[in-house]
């Protein structure tokens, strides 16, 4: 496929597929037409006698300077200099691409003021491989991610660094060995390139497509939990969540129902079961997990219409009829810092209920479920899976801190010109740090689940999840002696990141 910049919103597949699969990218033509007219306008108020912001003027509480029209290009060059002043360890390639095809297909919707050829030279590096070295700290993610995107700009104009080919080395000759060259910048041009939301844009799109997969596999886990711990499936009835009537937990009970569809597990406990009802982890699943699923769906809507949004600041716009360079604050980080704070809260609880259905299989507390101590063949002799539980809770605990959310906490900028900043990025990324530890919390689960349901043999589960459970032993034998759980985790942890579990 090819993924093309015009006036309409990127989609949350087309950033996934330039970012991590390298697809290539190329500008349409009505792109290129509104892209002309808005640098018409502004290279008209450049005689126009008036100040301009970030035109023909300083930046930040630098605004009030006037800037010579023969030193504007040194203008934007410096910018991009003077804010490449990112620290720690860098971005991955895919998130920068992804910044990158977010960054030209907002140029692109016209209302930006720059020349065709930018955008042009921002597609070319990205189809060319070339890809720029961005620290990841840096962002307050208020007036734009000023910082990251400086770093990849830099490359634009043959300084910086980049990676070409599987070799990190100076901008200017990643662009000589691509067969590109660097761009002179003219008013305005340095401004647009770093003033947006385009790494929280980035990091909230391949985010949700993750937690996709992530949420998926929960969902899957529970229903292999259920039968693992001979539990029942009454609390997923439709009658019950109709009477509850949220859409999230809905869905789960009838994906987790779906899983379990045919289980002969489930039947053979049917009648004569002592037990009144299951532990809150595997009875309230469906309010739980729906309750993240929900979250998900909001975070998920605020990252779509983010990536069809001009974060830029000024703005070319026709207000009334009349051509306008209108300074505004469409940069601002908070419509997407919330949500990316609500979703580290949404994976908690994904995680964290999945400990618990581990905690429970493991203790082998229920006389009636049973199941052997940590799963062992021969508890005692044998520790079995006691210490993944271990893993799993030590994972649980890291993503609790990582739920204190970034946007509440307020640090003004720029000699307080910039009062009040979202940072945004610092939730994405701690979003994105909660997801990784997530993944391993639900293979936990399900390389627990999976030696559980051995023990049930020659009873089957559900097709869906026996589907899981084939798929999982493809790669991870059956536990009959001890050995080191890690590898095991890390295999599942990768099915789980990859969507093998999507179609379970």
């Amino acid at each position: 496929m090819t993924v093309t910049l015009d006036s309409l919103p990127l989609s949350l597949n087309d950033v996934e597929q330039v970012a991590r699969h390298a697809e290539r990218v190329e500008i349409a033509s009505n792109a290129i037409d509104a892209m002309a007219r808005s640098r018409a306008i502004v290279e008209a108020a450049l005689d126009d006698g008036e100040a301009h912001y970030g035109i023909n003027t300083g930046f930040g509480s630098l605004a009030r300077t006037r800037i010579d029209r023969n030193e504007l290009t040194d203008l934007q060059h410096n910018l991009l200099r003077s804010h490449a002043a990112g620290v720690a360890e860098p971005l991955a390639d895919e998130i920068v691409r992804g910044m990158l095809v977010i960054l030209a297909a907002s140029l692109c919707r016209g209302l930006s003021g720059i020349r065709p050829e930018l955008a042009q030279r921002i597609v070319g590096l990205v189809n060319a491989g070339v890809t720029p070295i961005v620290p990841s700290v840096g962002s307050v993610g208020a007036s734009g991610d000023l910082a990251p995107l400086s770093h990849a700009a830099l490359v634009l104009i043959g300084e910086g660094e980049a990676r070409f080919e599987g070799r990190v080395m100076p901008g200017a000759e990643a662009l000589k060995l691509a067969g590109l060259e660097p761009i002179a910048l003219k008013a305005k041009e340095g401004l647009a390139l770093i003033n947006g939301t385009h790494l929280m844009a980035v990091r909230g799109a391949l985010l949700v497509q993750d937690c996709e997969r992530l949420f998926n596999s929960a969902f899957v886990a529970c229903a292999m939990s259920i039968d693992a711990n001979k539990a029942t499936s009454e609390p997923l009835i439709e009658q019950v969540q109709a009477a509850r009537g949220q859409d999230g937990p809905t869905t789960v009970a009838r994906a987790i129902r779906g899983q379990l569809a045919g289980s002969q597990i489930l039947e053979s406990h049917r009648e004569n079961d002592p037990r009144v009802q299951d532990p809150y982890s595997i009875r309230c699943a469906a309010p739980v997990l729906g309750a993240a699923l929900d979250a998900l769906s909001y975070v998920k809507q605020m990252v779509a219409l983010e990536l069809g949004a001009v974060t830029d600041n000024p703005l070319v716009l026709e207000v009334d009829g009349q051509a306008r360079i209108v300074s505004a604050g469409n940069f601002h980080g908070m419509p997407l810092a919330v949500p990316l704070d609500t979703l580290a809260i949404a994976i908690s609880h994904v995680a964290g209920i999945s400990e618990r259905r581990t905690y429970l299989m493991l203790s082998a507390r229920d006389p009636e479920a049973g199941l052997t101590p940590y799963l062992a063949a021969h508890p005692g002799l044998q520790s079995g899976l006691m210490i993944a539980q271990y893993t799993a809770a030590a994972c649980c605990n890291e993503i609790i801190g990582l739920c204190t959310p970034a946007s509440v906490s307020n640090l003004p900028t720029s000699a307080g010109t910039e009062d009040y900043n979202s940072f945004g990025p610092r939730s994405a990324a701690k979003a994105q740090r909660s997801l990784e530890l997530a993944r391993r919390v639900i293979a936990i689960e399900m390389l627990c689940a999976a030696q559980a349901i051995e023990g049930h043999r020659p009873l089957r589960s559900g097709d869906g999840v026996e589907r899981a459970h084939a798929a999982i032993r493809k790669h991870v034998p059956a536990l009959d002696h001890d050995r080191p759980p890690s590898p095991d985790i890390e295999q599942i942890a990768s099915m789980i990141e990859s969507g093998a579990f999507q179609e379970s």
